[in-house]
C-alpha cells in the first residue's frame, strides 16, 4: 500500500485493504483499531467501501505532450543520423548542419535521447575512441643490481635564491645510493 496523505492506491491494494479489514471487523475488532494497524483512516475505509467501485473517484495520470514526436519523426531522425553524410559526425554537428540547410526535426537533446533508446549512440568519428593507457608493470627487486632508481632535487643553500641540483641513483633492493 502506498504511504501517505494523498498517494494513490492500485484498485487491487484497495480491494485487499477492504478484504483484510471488513475480516477483522467480522472477527470483532472495531474498525478505527483495524485500520490503524494497516495505517489507513477509518473515512478512508469508508470512502472506498460507500461505492462497489471500490475506487477514490482520482483518475490515473494519461498525459501527453502536446509537442511529443511522431513515429515518424522519430524514423526521420534515425534515417538522417545513419546517412553515409552524417554516419561519422557527433550530433551536435548534425543538428547544425541540417538547420543551415534550413531543416529542423528536434533539439539536440531530442536526438540524443532518440539515439540512446534505439543504442545508437557510440562512437561516431572515424577514429578510434582514447584508450585507457595501463600503468607500467611493478618490478621487484630479489637481489642487489636488479633494480635502480632515480631522483632530482633542488638542495637550499645559505644564499637566497641559490640551490644545488641533486641527482642521484639509488638500488632499489639495498637503498644505497649507487651515483
Amino acid at each position: 500500500m502506498a504511504s501517505g496523505r494523498g498517494r494513490l492506491n492500485s484498485k487491487e491494494t484497495r480491494i485487499t485493504v477492504i478484504q483484510l479489514i471488513t475480516e477483522a471487523i467480522k472477527n470483532g475488532t472495531r474498525q478505527k483499531e483495524a485500520c490503524e494497524i494497516i495505517g489507513l483512516n477509518p473515512k478512508t475505509y469508508q470512502r472506498w467501501t460507500k461505492g462497489e467501485k471500490h475506487s477514490d473517484a482520482r483518475q490515473e495520470r494519461s498525459f501527453t505532450p502536446p509537442n511529443k514526436l511522431t513515429e515518424f519523426e522519430r524514423k526521420q531522425i534515425i534515417s538522417i543520423v545513419n546517412k553515409n553524410e552524417y554516419s561519422d559526425l557527433p550530433v551536435c554537428k548534425i543538428v547544425p548542419s541540417l538547420a543551415d540547410k534550413g531543416i529542423y526535426i528536434a533539439s539536440e537533446s531530442t536526438f540524443y535521447r532518440i539515439l540512446k533508446q534505439e543504442k545508437l549512440l557510440a562512437h561516431r568519428n572515424k577514429t578510434q575512441p582514447k584508450r585507457i593507457i595501463t600503468p607500467p608493470r611493478e618490478l621487484k627487486a630479489t637481489q642487489p643490481n636488479q633494480v635502480y632508481s632515480w631522483d632530482i632535487t633542488y638542495l637550499k643553500t645559505t644564499i637566497k635564491g641559490v640551490f644545488y641540483y641533486l641527482y642521484m641513483v639509488m638500488n632499489v633492493f639495498s637503498r644505497k645510493i649507487v651515483g
